[in-house]
This record gives structure tokens, sequence and C-alpha cells, in this order.
């Protein structure tokens, strides 16, 4: 609905009216560990560990709504840029709050829309959690589900060789994990199939790339798990306790006429924080999270938020000439370490082989999207990670939240559709305050198309980058020979699945 809406150029749709008067993340200052109000010494020294001595303006936010003043009052809807430090906003006050009760049971669910996200984020729990005696578990089919279970699920002592009946050994199956980071689809396979599984003690859900996971049904695992937190009688919860009015030297923001998320209940509810770069307003879709009296939190008066630190470039090329224009670009950016985005999984592989076939470029190339096998994904990330690879080329399966150190340049090899499109590319750039450069290869008649999608994100400024004619010119030789042996490669490829296909 939303992208219908920005095709026709227009923003018709209502605005929810607590979506009307936010809280300004800009307007907070990054805080130091030492004078951050009410954080577990423990946690304090595993941030250190991590190489984090403050917090970012959204992590100082969300705190002050957690575990401030705010206590988990209201659920929270995160709208900040890429790059911001929306991860560790919520792990931190989460692994926090779990650690004032020392019940081993899943209390907290972190969705994600993709394995490698959520194994990212799952490493950024992990590095908290064992600090307060927490567990964090990962469910999202990169392992065997026996091998998940194993992790998820504690079997009984079966003492003296004494064997219990099926039926009383299930009930005697508990979760051994505080804290599951999961994709919608495994997790669904583990609700409706695992022994002992159970979300029924659940008390934090975080829907991570919101606008996206709403966007799609991925098994009706929304409804499925608030339905079970809804039905649960007797939730077990970590009190939040009556913080002091005070936060240190952190702005309280006071409020009034609000119902109390959970202090005094039996049965608290489930606390919800949705979060993304480009937060859908769309009233149909974040219905479906059943809020609690929302409060929204995002960064200035902007919808659509680039990075700070972020600087936009235009190449204009020649349609016939656009690889050469792509290699001609790499050259000039002398090995820095590069994301490729293509509009599509097929277009992806043969840019990435036509590269291969071009020698001139001197560095490892790799393609990176969801038609591979995840081991080989999972192997190409890590090496990109440590720097092997300095091109990585990838579908979209790689614009969101992926977070890989030293990643200057991102290049948008077709233009993107949407503002949201473009908005997450470049955020693999420009991260946590680091400066990033964002070049989108653009055809003469792309170009005033391209204006109107930056301008949505209020960028007026995106330059052209000149790539000298001499530079291209000087590859057609190399671009012809590569040419051909693209095309001899498709041809090898499509011959090997028509053999495939007839075995099968």
């Amino acid at each position: 609905m939303e992208e219908a809406a920005e095709r026709k150029g227009s923003s018709s749709l209502p605005v929810l009216p607590w979506m009307r008067n936010p809280i300004d993340i800009s307007t907070f200052d990054v805080c130091p560990l030492n004078l951050l109000p009410f954080l577990d010494p423990r946690l304090e020294e595993a941030l250190q560990k991590m190489g984090i001595a403050s917090l970012f303006p959204v992590q100082v936010a969300v705190w002050q709504e957690t575990i401030g003043p705010g206590s988990f009052e209201r659920d929270l809807c995160i709208n900040s840029p890429t790059g911001s430090g929306k991860t560790l906003a919520y792990a931190l006050p989460i692994v926090q709050m779990l650690s004032s009760r020392a019940v081993k049971c899943l209390r907290a669910l972190v969705v994600l829309p993709t394995r490698d996200l959520a194994v990212q984020v799952k490493e950024v729990f992990a590095a908290l959690a064992p600090a307060v005696g927490l567990s964090v578990g990962l469910a999202v089919g990169q392992s065997s589900i026996a091998d998940e279970i194993s992790e998820l699920i504690k079997k009984p002592n079966v003492e003296g060789g004494i064997c219990y009946d099926p039926e009383d050994f299930s009930q005697k199956l508990q979760g051994s994990v505080d804290i599951l980071v999961a994709t919608p689809g495994r997790l669904m396979d583990h609700v409706s199939n695992t022994k002992g599984f159970t979300l029924e003690h659940l008390s934090y859900l975080v829907v991570d790339e919101t606008d996206r996971l709403l966007r799609e049904a991925y098994q009706s695992w929304l409804p499925t798990v608030l339905q079970v937190a809804q039905c649960c009688n007797d939730n077990i919860f970590p009190f939040a306790g009556n913080y002091p009015s005070t936060f240190g030297s952190l702005k309280t923001i006071r409020r009034s006429g609000v119902e109390r998320g959970f202090r005094g209940k039996s049965c608290p509810r489930l606390v919800k924080m949705v979060l993304s770069a480009t937060l859908t307003q769309d009233p149909s879709k974040l219905s479906q999270l059943d809020l609690h009296h929302p409060l929204f939190l995002t960064t200035g008066e902007k919808r659509y938020q680039l990075p700070e630190q972020l600087k936009s470039f235009k190449v204009i090329c020649e349609s016939k000439l656009k690889p050469l224009y792509l290699v001609a670009l790499l050259q000039s950016l002398q090995g820095d370490k590069c994301i490729v985005f293509t509009s599509s999984v097929e277009s992806t592989h043969r840019l990435c082989t036509l590269l291969n076939f071009i020698s001139d470029l001197k560095v490892e190339i790799k393609e990176y999207s969801r038609l591979q096998r995840q081991s080989i994904r999972s192997k190409t990330l890590k090496s990109f990670r440590a720097g092997k690879i300095r091109v990585l080329v990838s579908s979209d399966a790689m614009a969101r939240g992926m977070d890989v150190e030293e990643v200057r340049n991102v290049i948008n090899y077709d233009m993107p559709p949407y503002i949201k499109t473009y908005i997450h590319r470049a955020g693999r750039t420009a991260r946590a305050g680091q400066s990033g450069r964002c070049f989108t290869l653009l055809h003469k008649d792309e170009v005033k198309r391209f204006k109107k999608l930056l301008h949505k994100a209020d960028n007026n400024s995106c330059p052209l980058y000149p790539i000298p004619l001499q530079s291209v010119e000087s590859l057609r030789s190399i671009y012809t020979s590569a040419l051909e042996k693209l095309k001899e490669s498709v041809e090898s490829e499509m011959h090997r699945k028509r053999k495939v296909q007839l075995k099968n």
C-alpha cells in the first residue's frame, strides 16, 4: 500500500494519532556508560569488552523508556536511520530486565526476516547475556532442526535407569534459553512440532525490520505469537520496580493519562518493541501488532533519514556500456570494501560472473543472494567481513540491517525503485558515525526520477561523480572478451540445469 502511494508520488495514508507527537531521538546526546543510570555493572563490563564506551542517542532514548522513567509502560515503535545502533538499543534493556529474575524459560523473542541478520543480532545478545547468567538461542534453520531442539530444550534427567512414559517425559521437557532470536519460518516449525517449546512465559517481543515482516505473512507467525501470549494466565515477568522520577543527567519526559503497562498486575502484558529505518505508517499493517498505548521514537521531523555522514553521488552512463562504468568506478575506489546492489538475483549472478572475467580489477569479487545455499552465503559473508573479499555483488538480500565493518562504498548498479530501498542499501555504509559514500549508476532518462526519489528523504545534494571517458574506452577490448566468456558460462549453466531436470 505504501509502495503504491510512493509510485503515485503521494503520501495519502492517514497518520495515526500516536505518531503525530513523537519523541525526537536527535535531541538526546551520546551518553558515557558510567553516566547511564541503573546500568548493571556486569553489563557495563560486557559492553566495554565489546569496545563500547558510550551509548548512541537512539540507545539512550530507548533506555529511558525501558529501564528509566518509562519502565516499559508503553510499547515502543522506533524509526531510526540505518547504522544508528538499534540492535543494542533493545538488546541492552531486555537483558538487564531479564537478569533480575533467576527463572529459566523463554521470556524474550526477537524476530527478524533473514537468517544472516538473525545470526548478527544473536551475536550482540550473546556478548551481553552470559555476563548476567542468561542464555541465548537461535532458530533460523542454519543447522538441522534436531540440533536446534537440543539447544532450545532441556531434557529431564532419567535417574536409576527408570524411563518415563512418553506423555510424562514430554511434560518434563523444559526450555533451556532465556532469549530466542528467530526467523518466522523456523519459529513456526518449533511452535508446531517441537515438544517442550512454549511461548507461554513470553514477556518481550521484538519485531526488527518491522515493515518487511508485516509485508509478508510468514506462516501467520505474528497472530500465533500474540494469541499464545494473550492466552497466558501465569506469565513469569521481572517486576519493573519504581525507579526515581529523576533520571540522572538524562531527560525525563512526563506523561499523564497513560494506562500502566504491568505494574500491580498479576498477569503482565506482552511488551512489544518494533523497529526499522523505514517504519511503516500504514494503520492496517500496524494494527496487526496489537500495540499497547504505543510511543513513537523517531529522528527529527523527516520520515526518511539517511546516515549523517553519508555522501550521495550519481554516475551518468551509456546504457550499453554500464558494466564498464562500474569497472572504471571500482578502479577509482582503489580496493575499498564495496557492496554493489542489483535489481534481482539473476542480475547479481550475471554481473558478478562478468566482473570476474575482467582481470584488470585485481580484487576478490563474490556474489550474495537468496538463490545460494545458506552455507555458501555464510562463508562469503565471513570472508567479506575479514576483508578477503573486497567487492560483494548482492541482491537486496544484503540491503537490510547487515553490519559489515569498513564498508566505505555502496554502489547501486540498478537504480532502487523506492526511497525505502535506497535508504536500506545506502545504510550498509556510514554506520555508527563513520563516513561513507553511495554511488548510483543512471541512464540519462533515469536522472529526473532519481532526483524525485532522493527528494523524499530531503536529500537534494547528489553531485555528479565523473568517470573519464578514456577510462571506459580503455576497457572495451577486455569487455568484449568478458562478454563472450559470460555467454559461454550462461549456456554451460543452462545445460547443466537441463541435465539435472531430466534426471529428476
